[in-house]
């Protein structure tokens, strides 16, 4: 007999125009390999990964450490469920408690299900708020913010495109304006359970709440027995310098949904529930089959080992105000296509005086990928431990973009 045939695999753009869903208006790139900051298409050609996977990729690619801690847990124990106990979630819980503060933890599979029981959190408060069921329901939410796309987060987020053909909605949101801490207390009644923003709104374009409208709505949730729920699903796990990005704030939250960067690549979701609240959830009433397991929480653990072992967390500090000030300066000599920065540590965002897609696109040819966020917003999201020299190249690579236009 002679050799077998050698299996003939169709193109990757063939089968996805045949077979995936059209849900995503992808670029025309597929990609095969990373390491660190960089990744390679199937054409062999190099690029600088300032996407990191919409957030996700926290320690770059294909870290040493971060892989050797997953092979070495899907050698021993991927899955029990959550009938049983694991020591790796146990380790987790312990590990973000500490960084939140005295409270639970409950882990899911990704962020709009973290935000999705952070949703069904405010419920229970409010029952016990206002002593029956159905009450006291109302969500105070900031405009354009963004929270998912399952039926809670979906409803909390209050944007034609992402609610468009899935009403009837779930009712009781309602939303104020983003830093007008007066436009929220106005929508404060009996029925309000809960207030819900992300830190910095993501998917909205990078636009960070003020110090004093987050204290401000720390206050108004004190005197009228709301929860403070914080969405750090894409701003936290270090990615402003700080492990939450409401640190800068000085606030503490009630609840805290996490997600993406946590497990740097590995599908986690988890939300921290400070003591006020933690009693609120009894056996039955929420669960996931695939949250925490042994090897998304062995994923998370490396990452928590990494961001301290390496000191990340001051890196992106130090790191990050020289590039954003670099940045800046793009909008001083192209303000023809550059309107202004915003953004903190490794999450900015670049406001273009136009379409985005265009410069998305340029700036893919030359070899940096970024992401798109908000309308006409270029999202920057280098991985925690991008060097300056990377940092430096992603500006160099941009500006090569914008002069040639």
């Amino acid at each position: 007999m002679g050799d077998p045939a050698p299996i003939v695999r169709a193109a990757a753009s063939d089968l996805y125009d045949a077979y995936v869903l059209k849900n995503y208006p992808r670029a025309p790139l597929t990609l095969v390999r990373g390491r660190g900051t960089k990744v390679w298409d199937d054409q062999g050609n190099a690029y600088l990964d300032f996407s990191s996977g919409i957030a996700v990729s926290s320690l770059g690619h294909c870290h040493p450490q971060w892989v050797q801690a997953v092979q070495r847990q899907a050698g021993e124990l991927i899955h029990t469920s959550n009938l049983f106990r694991n020591p790796n979630q146990a380790e987790l819980a312990r590990r973000l408690v500490g960084y939140a503060g005295p409270g639970r933890v409950f882990f899911c599979n990704s962020g709009g299900e973290a935000d999705e029981v952070m949703i069904k959190l405010s419920r229970l408060h409010g029952m016990r708020k206002a002593g029956v069921e159905g009450k006291c329901i109302r969500v105070i939410c900031a405009k354009n913010g963004f929270h998912g796309r399952l039926f809670g987060g979906m409803s909390a987020t209050p944007r034609e495109a992402v609610q468009k053909g899935f009403r009837p909605l779930v009712p009781g949101f309602v939303f104020g304006e983003l830093n007008d801490v007066g436009s929220f207390a106005k929508l404060v009644d009996a029925d309000t359970s809960s207030i819900f923003v992300e830190t910095i709104q993501g998917d909205g374009g990078i636009n960070p709440c003020t110090p004093e409208f987050l204290q401000g709505l720390r206050k108004l949730c004190d005197d009228n027995n709301l929860l403070l729920l914080m969405d750090e699903v894409q701003c936290g796990a270090g990615r402003t310098g700080k492990f939450f990005a409401f640190e800068h704030m000085g606030v503490r939250a009630d609840a805290i949904a996490m997600a993406k960067g946590l497990a740097g690549g590995f599908p986690i979701g988890a939300m921290w529930v400070g003591e006020k609240a933690a009693d609120l959830f009894q056996p039955g009433m929420h669960g996931s089959t695939f949250g925490g397991t042994p090897l998304a929480c062995a994923a998370a653990l490396a990452v928590l080992d990494v961001i301290e072992s390496e000191g990340l967390l001051a890196h992106v500090s130090r790191e990050s105000a020289p590039w954003i000030r670099e940045l800046a300066r793009m909008a001083e000599d192209f303000p023809r296509h550059v309107l202004g920065i915003r953004g903190l540590g490794f999450l900015v965002g670049v406001q273009m005086a136009s379409d985005s897609a265009p410069f998305l696109a340029a700036l893919r040819e030359r070899g940096l990928l970024t992401a798109p966020a908000g309308v006409n917003v270029i999202r920057l999201l280098p991985p925690l431990n991008a060097s300056a020299e990377e940092l430096a190249r992603s500006v160099a690579l941009f500006r090569e973009v914008l002069s040639a236009r």
